[in-house]
C-alpha cells in the first residue's frame, strides 16, 4: 500500500535515511510514526533469548512498515530493521490519523494491505507448522510468486537469499541448501547463477 508521497510530505512527513543494521523501530517501542519506505529493504524481525533471528518479512520500495501497530495502544512485537541504505517516509501517528479522516477512501486501501499481511501470515503459519522443509520452502515460493503475473514454470526469481529464506521458515541455512538441491533434482525449481527460478 502506498499512500502517495506528495500528500505524505503535505501532511508533514519527512524523510529519515538509515544504514544496514539501523533499527527503524525497535521491539518494545510504542508506534509514533506511520513509516512508508521509499527506497531499500527493511525486514521485520525478532530475535529470542540465544540471539537467533527469526524474520516476520521482507519489505521494500512502496511498502510500509508497522502501520497495524498504530491503530492499538501496544508496544511492537517486533524490530524493523534496514537490510540496504534506505529512504523512509515518516509521518507522525496524530497527523497520519488526521489524513485518513480528511481522506476516507485511505481506510479502504489500508484495510486491503492489512488483509494481504493477514493472509501472508496465515500462510507462513500454515507452512511453518510442517516438519518437511520442502513444503515449508514450498509455501514461501507460492505466496512469493502469487504476486507475479507469469505462473509458468520457473519464471520467477525468488528475491530472497537462502538465509532469509532460512530465516522466513525458522530452517537453518544449510537445510535450505540440501532441500533446494532436492527440488532441483526434482524439477521443481531450476537453480542458474546461484539465482533460483521457481
Amino acid at each position: 500500500m502506498v499512500i502517495n508521497e506528495n500528500v505524505l510530505y503535505s501532511m508533514g512527513a519527512e524523510t529519515k535515511q538509515y544504514s544496514p543494521s539501523d533499527f527503524i523501530f525497535s521491539e518494545g517501542d510504542f508506534a509514533h510514526y506511520y513509516y512508508q519506505i521509499v527506497e531499500g529493504e527493511v525486514k521485520l524481525n525478532n530475535y529470542n533469548e540465544d540471539g537467533k533471528e527469526f524474520i516476520q518479512n521482507i519489505l521494500s520500495e512502496g511498502q510500509c512498515c508497522g502501520e497495524s501497530i498504530l491503530f492499538i495502544d501496544k508496544p511492537y512485537p517486533m524490530n524493523a530493521e534496514a537490510l540496504t541504505e534506505c529512504n523512509i517516509l515518516r509521518l507522525s501517528k496524530n497527523l497520519f490519523f488526521q489524513l485518513l479522516e480528511e481522506s476516507p477512501e485511505l481506510y479502504l486501501e489500508i484495510s486491503n494491505f492489512l488483509s494481504q499481511r493477514l493472509y501472508y501470515k496465515y500462510v507462513m503459519m500454515q507452512n511453518i507448522s510442517s516438519l518437511n522443509p520442502i513444503t515449508r520452502l514450498k509455501g514461501l515460493m507460492d505466496y512469493l510468486k502469487s504476486f507475479h503475473n507469469d505462473k509458468s514454470p520457473y519464471s520467477f526469481s525468488i528475491p530472497l537469499t537462502r538465509q532469509q529464506m532460512a530465516n522466513l521458515t525458522s530452517l537453518c541455512v544449510e537445510t535450505v541448501i540440501r532441500s533446494f538441491k532436492k527440488m532441483e533434482k526434482e524439477c521443481t525449481v531450476q537453480i542458474e547463477n546461484r539465482k533460483i527460478l521457481y
